[in-house]
């Protein structure tokens, strides 16, 4: 078989490192892109924090090049250089930046951390109160260990005993087991170890009577829920008031207890996996009204300003005397390697801050009347599209600064995405927007008499008599959107 060469033109598209740096940075909230600084401040010896210095080169760097290409790369496999230890695919290993040894006149500071008590540990801390043996405890604890994070016993007694049995050894019957799980019901927050809503609400009903037992709305707030809960989650108002024989004004007083109660004690106990899992909102940019006129600016927050350190630059004056040539060379391209690292960092931090403004302030002019009155009936239909169109960016970019980023105006914080919203054409042949939309579905529904909630298809007729042509469907979906539940749960007494 034999061998040809030929030659192939190949037209393709290649995205530089500074490029693809940029666009993680864009997808950064504030508060992430601090942390995203940290980490290249730690790992960049050739970063710091300070502002930017004009220019980076030395003229050792220079000297150094100059002496490179007079000497050649010749070298020796017995000499020892730091470019054993550079990869190019690789950074350098944080332990090779950095030192472990500490001198005795450094000072130290012990570190202080605080937590509450969890959930469990606040049960386990009140079970350790009661007078109980041993063994009560061990099961009680085992009782304890099922309860999940909302304060709910979700498994079956019976399954309970089996598991002490087969996995613990401990042989102990259901009525025990109901007994010691009745201790835990007193506990504090009241309601937890429920095995269902009913029993949970019933449990924190009680615990009220017990301290204000003279109290009539509780007795019929108890009876509601204890001869008429399926009756109750429906609303069927009338029919608890027929088999309870009570007036509509002690049921509205018994409904208003009922509805003070909470559905989830344990997520009230002090469990931070709330704010855990709690989306953290720092605004990006925030857009102040002074005089009538608008002004926006960008959230640094704790941001440092960046610059190149020149410290790292200096040391390479200790390698004129008493050192190789081939060690100079190879210091020298360690410092250029982070030295090229360090200023594509911050000039994608800076073109970052850059893109943001532009797109937000293209923004703010697009939905000005909105931003100057935070009426949210005058937001325009807008799309990336037309923002992309605006700032000359790509929709792909515009996509990326409106997602996970918030402004705070001077009548609330808003997420940007909320801006973007789709259009709907009126009969008058006006264009109005989805959000324009949803606030007049609400506020036909907040008017409505509460007795006779409005249902989804007359509030088509009402919003077809307002000029807005929409389906069912959509009025179901848009409900949803601005969580409001159908008619029958919207009912009051």
């Amino acid at each position: 078989m034999a061998l040809k060469q030929n030659l192939q033109q190949k037209l393709g598209l290649k995205i530089n490192p500074l490029q693809i740096q940029l666009i993680k940075l864009l997808e950064l909230p504030t508060y992430q892109l601090e942390q995203r600084i940290k980490e290249e401040l730690e790992s960049n010896p050739l970063l710091e924090e300070g502002e930017e210095e004009p220019e980076y080169a030395t003229e050792n760097e220079e000297e150094f090049e100059e002496r490179e290409e007079e000497e050649g790369p010749e070298r020796n496999e017995d000499d020892f250089t730091l470019e054993d230890y550079i990869s190019d695919d690789d950074d350098i290993p944080d332990y090779k930046l950095s030192v472990t040894n500490a001198s005795k006149d450094d000072e130290t500071r012990d570190l202080i951390f605080s937590q509450g008590a969890t959930f469990r540990e606040n049960l386990l801390n009140q079970l350790g109160m009661r007078n109980l043996s041993d063994f009560e405890k061990k099961v009680a604890e085992y009782i304890i260990g099922n309860i999940d994070d909302d304060g709910y016993l979700r498994r079956d007694i019976e399954n309970i005993v089996d598991d002490l049995a087969f996995g613990a050894g401990i042989e102990i019957s259901e009525q025990e087991v109901e007994r010691l799980l009745k201790i835990i019901q007193e506990f504090e927050p009241s309601g937890v170890g429920a095995r269902d809503l009913k029993e949970c609400l019933l449990l924190q009903i009680r615990h009220k009577l017990s301290e204000h037992p003279n109290y009539p709305g509780l007795h019929t707030a108890q009876a509601v829920l204890t001869d008429c809960f399926e009756e109750f989650s429906r609303k069927h108002y009338e029919k608890i008031a027929r088999k309870l024989r009570i007036s509509d004004a002690d049921l509205k007083v018994a409904i208003e207890e009922i509805l003070k109660l909470n559905p989830k004690p344990g997520g009230a106990a002090g469990d931070s996996s709330f704010e855990r899992n709690a989306e953290k909102v720092i605004p990006d940019f925030t857009l102040d009204l002074v005089d009538g006129e608008l002004q926006l600016t960008l959230n640094s927050g704790n941001l440092p300003e960046l610059r190149i350190n020149k410290a790292y630059l200096n040391i390479l004056d200790g390698y004129k005397n008493g050192q190789s040539i081939k060690n100079k060379k190879d210091v020298v391209s360690f410092v250029k390697y982070k030295l090229n690292s360090a200023k594509s960092f911050i000039d994608a931090v800076e073109q970052r801050n850059n893109t943001l403004m532009l797109t937000m302030t293209a923004i703010v002019q697009f939905q000005k009347q909105f931003f100057l009155t935070g009426d949210e009936s005058l937001l325009r239909p807008m799309i990336l599209r037309d923002i992309a169109d605006i700032t000359g960016l790509d929709v792909s970019t515009i996509s990326r600064v409106s997602n996970s980023k918030y402004v705070q105006t001077w009548f609330g914080i808003y997420a940007l995405k909320d801006f973007f919203t789709g259009s709907m054409q009126m009969d008058t042949g006006e264009e109005v927007s989805t959000g324009e939309l949803k606030n007049t579905l609400k506020d036909i529904i907040e008017a409505e008499d509460k007795k006779k909630p409005l249902t989804d298809d007359e509030l088509v007729d009402l919003m077809n008599q307002k000029g807005y042509q929409i389906a069912r469907r959509t009025i179901a979906k848009y409900r949803q959107m601005l969580d409001i539940p159908v008619a029958r749960l919207r009912r009051e007494i």
